[in-house]
């Protein structure tokens, strides 16, 4: 009797552990599917870059159109705000003064800040979803890609409407960027 009831209480579980799984995977293709149906996402975020020796932090305003190329604003800190620039996968453009820089997605080594909202934006649309677990506050998923030929992950909690609100990009196997998103909207 109690060998059944075990074995009864072992399917039970499994089951159940099963449609959670089941149910997280399915939040976060349904995010996918949002964004790929959309033509406009727009989001603040405040990043912080941690490379050893330094940490930096700011915030931008972003806006990404459903072609893949990310447009923003530097909003904090005050020395730098005002600051726009462009990003697709071929690198991007800041625009300071009305005069145009270009710049790589790598810098010394490392990937550069401001490119953190495009790479979670494209890792969200194509990376593999490795993981997806619900928690109590909305969604928390794990993907893998790449990037410049390097394996990269990409931890993602999402709010209980399913939208992204915060990030880290793991690239070399160490966390280098953190991205705390807010105002997230997708028509």
């Amino acid at each position: 009797m109690l060998r059944r009831f075990l074995v009864i209480m072992l399917c039970f579980i499994f089951f159940v552990g099963c449609d959670a799984g089941e149910d997280a995977m399915d939040d976060a293709l349904q995010l996918r599917q949002n964004l790929f149906g959309c033509s406009h996402c727009s989001f603040d975020c405040t990043i912080t870059a941690d490379y050893s020796d330094r940490i930096y932090s700011f915030s931008l305003q972003c806006s990404f159109d459903g072609q893949g190329n990310m447009e923003f604003s530097v909003i904090e800190p005050n020395s730098i705000s005002g600051i726009t620039g462009k990003m697709d996968a071929k690198g991007g453009k800041l625009t300071f003064d009305d005069q145009v820089l270009m710049f790589p997605m790598l810098a010394d080594g490392y990937i550069s800040p401001v490119s953190a909202p495009w790479l979670l934006m494209q890792t969200l649309r194509g990376g593999y979803i490795h993981s997806a677990v619900q928690t109590e506050n909305g969604g928390y998923f794990v993907y893998h890609d790449t990037f410049c030929e390097e394996s990269l992950q990409v931890d993602v909690w999402t709010d209980d409407s399913g939208n992204p609100n915060a990030a880290e990009i793991l690239w070399k196997g160490r966390r280098i960027l953190t991205v705390t998103v807010t105002n997230f909207s997708c028509v």
